[in-house]
């Protein structure tokens, strides 16, 4: 695996040290995981997702029909 150098201000450093050792991990570990979620999640996949657990809910609104102005009337 490539090794790659960042610059990083010593204050966030130390606090990220800190927070990767409290969850039990490295801090090239958890740039790792951070970098991979950052990049390879893709907006499409939750946008889908979405569409998909519409679809399954079922929803009927038995014919009613409502205009944009109605959904912020309280």
């Amino acid at each position: 695996m490539p090794n790659v150098t960042i610059s990083i201000d010593d204050s966030l450093l130390k606090k990220g040290r800190k927070y990767a050792q409290l969850h039990g991990t490295s801090l090239n570990s958890l740039i790792r995981q951070l970098l991979s979620k950052t990049v390879e999640s893709k907006s499409a996949d939750w946008l889908d997702e979405c569409f998909r657990l519409m679809d399954r809910a079922k929803g009927n609104s038995k014919g009613e029909k409502w205009q944009r102005k109605d959904l912020y009337d309280v």
